[in-house]
């Protein structure tokens, strides 16, 4: 005779709306793909991204790490699902024709220091004039705006923001090392500055990275046509 064995409800495995090792609660590739492309062609008619200046990526799934990522040497004013790839933590190609740009191993690095959902980069007029400016000081700190308070977690428009300037180099792999390490020394910070290049920021998911993107870029507007009477340290 089969005898049915009692399970004790106590005892039952509850994963707590968590996804198994190896699983991705992530969007798919392909809405990310097109949200991304959506983003780049407005960031291009602000002027953020011109030529084919910029890339954007958004990760769809953690365990494994994989990033949806824009493919390198693209106009970003016509940017489409097509353009972008899938890479790895290694930034191999899982799918998607092309490669990503040299800056991927920065994305990289972004995510896996701030765990970041969505990682986006700016060639804009204004981070490249302020990064050039300010590089002696190391950075510029951003205090006693309104617009402060759309940064994640800031409640006052008394807040101090820092944004890093980075040196510029082509040698990626080292580069990303140095964000790396300065991502660990300033835990508070949203985004930073390569200087003469542009601005890298970052969010929770693409939503809180886009906004990221609309602050820093206003506020740094704001001190360059300011000029000596801008509210900077």
């Amino acid at each position: 005779m089969h005898v049915m064995k009692k399970v004790n409800p106590l005892n039952r495995k509850v994963h707590h709306g968590k996804t198994p090792a190896g699983k991705s609660r992530a969007p798919n590739f392909v809405k990310l793909a097109q949200e991304l492309a959506v983003i780049g062609s407005s960031f291009y008619a602000r002027g953020w991204v011109l030529g084919t200046s910029g890339n954007f990526s958004a990760v769809v799934s953690r365990e494994p790490l994989r990033l949806a990522i824009t493919s390198t040497g693209l106009d970003k004013g016509n940017l489409n699902s097509a353009h972008f790839l899938e890479m790895d933590a290694d930034s191999k190609i899982i799918r998607g024709k092309g490669k990503p740009s040299a800056e991927a191993l920065l994305h990289l690095a972004i995510a896996r220091s701030r765990e970041a959902g969505a990682v986006l980069h700016t060639h804009s007029v204004w981070s490249t004039v302020l990064s050039g400016a300010h590089a002696a000081e190391g950075g510029v700190a951003l205090e006693g705006y309104e617009m402060l308070k759309g940064l994640e977690g800031v409640r006052t428009h008394e807040h101090r923001e820092w944004l890093p300037i980075l040196e510029n180099s082509q040698d990626m792999a080292g580069l990303s090392q140095v964000v790396s390490k300065t991502l660990g020394e300033r835990p508070g910070i949203h985004g930073f500055l390569l200087r003469g290049h542009g601005l890298y920021t970052w969010g929770a998911n693409l939503e809180e990275a886009k906004r990221h993107v609309e602050i820093l870029e206003f506020l740094m507007e704001v001190v360059v046509r300011s000029g000596p009477s801008a509210k900077i340290s």
